[in-house]
C-alpha cells in the first residue's frame, strides 16, 4: 500500500509494533523439549491480546497462528504437537497478522541453545545482508536492485538464495503490489520502489539448494538440494532517504 493519510500511518505502525512484539516474545520464549504447537499456541495468546489476527489462518487457513519452520525445512512449517524444540535446532518463525485492517509481516531464523551444527554463520549472513539490502532501499531505487545486493552478499559468503521466494507488498492485505521483491536480480524487472510505499523484504540464504519444494502437507517448503535455509524479514515504510523499519521491534537490528 502507499501511505497517504495520517491514520494509515498510524495503522501500519500499530500492526507492526504488534508482528514486532509478537515475535520477539515468541522466539525468547521457545525452549528445548517445547512442541512448535505449544510454541505457536503462545504466538497466538499474544496476538490475540493485542487484538490482532492471525494473517495466514485469515487468508489461507492456515493450521496454525504463525508459520514455525524447523531443521532443514524453509517456511510455511504447520505447528505440530509431534515436531519437538532440540538445543542446536535452526528454527524460523514468521509472524503476520490483521489489526483494524491493517497488515504487517516479519520473520527471523535463529538457533535454539548451543550451537552444536554450525547454523549460526547461515542465521547472521541472513540478518546482516537484510539489514544491508533495506539500507539501500528508498523511492525511485529500482525494485531488482535488492535482489542484486542479496545475491550478490550471500555469494559472498559461500551461500546461495532461494529463487522462488520474495519479499512483497504489504498493508491493506498481507500480499500486495509489488508482488515479487526477488532475492536474486531479475533484469526485467524494471519497477521500481514508491515514495511512501509499505513492503516486506525478506531473505532466504541457503546452503546448498536454490528452490523451494512444497511438501505432502500442502504448505512446508524444503530445498531441492537439501541443506539449510534461514530468513529473516522487515515491513518497512519507503521514504526518500532511509526506509523506516516498522516492524523493529522484533529486534532484527
Amino acid at each position: 500500500m502507499s501511505i497517504t493519510t495520517e491514520v494509515e500511518l498510524l495503522g501500519m505502525k500499530a500492526i507492526s509494533e504488534v508482528v514486532g512484539m509478537t515475535l520477539k516474545r515468541m522466539r525468547d520464549y521457545a525452549e528445548v523439549g517445547m512442541s512448535t504447537k505449544e510454541l505457536d499456541e503462545y504466538g497466538g495468546q499474544l496476538l490475540k491480546e493485542y487484538g490482532a489476527k492471525s494473517a495466514p489462518y485469515e487468508t489461507y487457513r492456515f493450521p496454525g497462528y504463525t508459520c514455525i519452520s524447523i531443521k532443514n525445512e524453509i517456511a510455511h512449517g504447520i505447528p505440530s504437537s509431534n515436531k519437538i524444540l532440540q538445543s542446536g535446532d535452526l528454527i524460523n518463525i514468521d509472524v503476520s497478522a490483521e489489526l483494524d485492517g491493517f497488515w504487517s509481516d516479519n520473520g527471523s531464523s535463529f538457533v535454539l541453545g548451543e550451537d552444536i551444527h554450525g547454523h549460526n554463520s547461515l542465521v547472521e549472513a541472513s540478518k546482516e545482508i537484510l539489514l544491508m539490502a533495506i539500507d539501500e532501499v528508498k523511492a525511485g531505487v529500482r525494485i531488482a536492485q535488492v535482489g542484486s545486493i542479496i545475491e550478490g552478499e550471500a555469494k559472498k559468503r559461500g551461500f546461495r538464495v532461494i529463487r522462488n521466494l520474495s519479499g512483497h507488498g504489504v498493508g491493506r492485505s498481507l500480499h500486495e503490489a509489488p508482488d515479487s521483491i526477488l532475492n536474486y536480480k531479475d533484469r526485467w524487472n524494471k519497477e521500481k520502489f514508491g515514495f511512501y510505499s509499505v513492503v516486506a523484504v525478506e531473505t532466504f540464504i541457503s546452503t546448498h539448494s536454490s528452490l523451494a519444494i512444497e511438501q505432502e502437507d500442502g504448505w512446508t517448503l524444503v530445498g531441492n538440494r537439501g541443506g539449510y535455509v534461514a530468513q529473516h524479514e522487515h515491513t518497512i515504510l519507503i521514504t526518500d532517504d532511509k526506509p523506516i523499519v516498522l516492524t523493529a521491534a522484533n529486534g532484527i537490528c
